[in-house]
Order: structure tokens, then sequence, then C-alpha cells
């Protein structure tokens, strides 16, 4: 089989691709490497593995994502922004 990868991207033909499509397709859905197959050495098409579309993107990142302290509360950060202010209303 000859694949040539270009920038972590895997091509391989056309023809090459028709004759192991169904070994291909088990190698994509086992390590979830794309391919990208080229006919007449143009990319026309990817074999990428299938992954289900969340039904809403609320909750997506729950259990993924932990929060370390206070996103709350003030921050004790003079901020450059406050000073113009108070030079401004120093006028």
């Amino acid at each position: 089989m000859s694949i040539e990868t270009d920038a972590g991207k895997i091509t391989i033909k056309a023809s090459e691709f028709k004759a192991k499509c169904l070994k291909l397709m088990d190698h994509v859905a086992e390590t979830g490497e794309e391919f990208v197959i080229s006919k007449n050495g143009r990319p026309v098409a990817r074999l990428v593995p299938f992954r289900e579309k969340p039904a809403s993107l609320h909750g997506i990142d729950r259990g993924r994502i932990e929060i370390l302290g206070d996103i709350i509360g003030p921050l004790d950060i003079d901020w450059e922004a406050d000073s113009s202010l108070e030079r401004d209303a120093g006028n």
C-alpha cells in the first residue's frame, strides 16, 4: 500500500482505497486516524471516524472542567481603566 504523509495527514490513492476500503474503515474506527483520498494527485475526500453530535452544547464539558477558587468575587488588582477614570474625574 502506498500511503503518503504530508503535515500529519495520511493520503491514499483512490484506486488503493477502493481495493482496501473495508480494512481502512476498520483502521479509522479503531485508531481515530483520518485518511485523505486522492484522485490524479488531488485530494477529493476524507475518511474520518464517525462521532455523534450532541443534541445540545449545554453540559457538553460536564465532568471535564474543574473550577478552582472564586470566579465571581472581585479581584484584588488595580486595572489601568480604573486609574484613567479617576484621572478624568479629577479634571
